[in-house]
């Protein structure tokens, strides 16, 4: 291009730009033309999209897995349900029944032998009592708190339900296996043997397309792909005798914990990755694990020592420590539908604990029957059950 002909191509394009410019500030001070270009806002975050195990109900917020589970927010399918608090006691073979609000004991109910935990259905229409020695399931019907005939279930420690709700998981403790049956019926669908001995807790991940599994007896996790229903990767946790017992994950997905009760605290653990987790110390006998209702803090149950650790999630540290004031082994429980009450049954004291969320104050000692442990409060907020003694999502 001749070098002259360029310059004035130049030229005539900055004073366009320049009479465009004005066209969009040339308004007299103090005025706005009508025509005044605006910035252009920021656009919003985009929050990637979560592609859950198919047939799982969608994912309500990416950043909080726990979302569907705020204060009162009940399912249809439960808000005419009887508050009530479910104690399985394991040397009683019963399950005491507690009002919640007057804090007294309005029935109990013989089952069979040994039941463990209390297990809302994934469907919310069935309170399943674990009868680990029994080897049977005895379902209770949370609107009328009668017990239906007991079904059939092999060494059943645990129980839990997939996202999808098409399968319960037996966490057959003895039997070394995760036993998949239909959860309605509990005919087994497939039996997944594993290697370690003594599965027990288990929490699912923020796309439910896997679970992580405590292994109590030999100190290990499993990692289960769910939609296989096979498990995919195992590790050996790193501390000589450590028992795992309870599993949550973190509001955001990105963390599982795992209670350790010989380890005296609870694993952080990258469940995508699967890495070597981390140990942060809470208490002694570190056993129950339990997300408050607007998805900040962590209830932590030290067994051995008769407190309550609070795990602050954003912080990601521990921030306060409740001791119940007779002493006492705090086990495993769960929240009220406000938030307001932490319910943990007294495993060595025939009795059980009613604290509040707010104060960490002990505001009830109920006694129950002897060996109280998953204790159940029921109902509770969510649109599906995850298992164990309530797992909301």
């Amino acid at each position: 291009m001749n070098p002259t002909r360029r310059t004035g191509l130049l030229l005539t394009g900055a004073l366009v730009l320049a009479a465009l410019t004005g066209c969009g500030s040339g308004s007299p001070a103090g005025h706005t033309s009508r025509d005044a270009i605006k910035p252009a806002r920021p656009a919003a975050p985009q929050r990637q999209a979560v592609y859950g195990l198919p047939g799982m109900p969608p994912v309500l917020d990416t950043e909080d897995v726990y979302a569907a589970d705020r204060p009162g927010r009940l399912s249809p399918v439960v808000k005419d349900f009887p508050s009530r608090v479910y104690v399985p006691n394991t040397e009683s073979d019963t399950v005491t029944v507690i009002d919640p609000k007057t804090f007294r004991v309005t029935e109990t109910i013989k089952v069979g032998r040994q039941p463990q935990h209390v297990v809302p259905s994934w469907d919310l229409k069935t309170l399943w009592v674990n009868n680990d020695k029994g080897n049977t399931l005895t379902p209770i019907d949370p609107r009328t708190g009668r017990a239906g005939a007991p079904v059939d279930v092999h060494d059943p420690y645990n129980l839990y339900f997939t996202p999808d709700g098409k399968h319960a998981v037996v966490m057959a403790s003895l039997d070394r296996e995760l036993v998949f049956r239909d959860p309605h019926t509990m005919r087994i669908q497939h039996t997944e043997p594993v290697s370690c001995y003594g599965v027990n807790h288990a929490d699912f991940s923020l796309d439910g397309r896997y679970f992580i599994v405590s292994c109590e007896f030999s100190g290990e996790l499993l990692k289960v792909d769910t939609a296989r229903m096979k498990v995919v990767a195992h590790q050996k946790l790193p501390f000589d005798g450590a028992m795992p017992q309870d599993v949550k994950i973190s509001p955001d997905g990105k963390r599982f914990y795992i209670a350790d009760m010989m380890a005296n605290g609870m694993w952080v653990l990258d469940g995508d990755a699967f890495t070597t987790p981390e140990l942060l110390p809470t208490g002694k006998g570190t056993h129950g694990l339990y997300v408050s209702r607007d998805s900040r803090e962590m209830y932590i149950s030290n067994r051995g020592e008769g407190t309550v650790s609070v795990f602050d999630f954003p912080q990601h540290r521990l921030t306060k420590k409740w001791r119940l004031p007779q002493g006492g082994s705090p086990d495993m429980g769960g929240v009220s539908a406000d938030g307001n009450t932490l319910w943990l049954s007294g495993r060595y004291d025939s009795e059980v604990y009613a604290i509040d969320t707010r104060t960490g104050v002990q505001v009830a000692r109920v006694p129950v029957g002897d060996g109280p442990h998953g204790l159940a409060v029921y109902p509770q907020p969510g649109r599906y059950s995850l298992g164990h003694t309530g797992i909301f999502r």
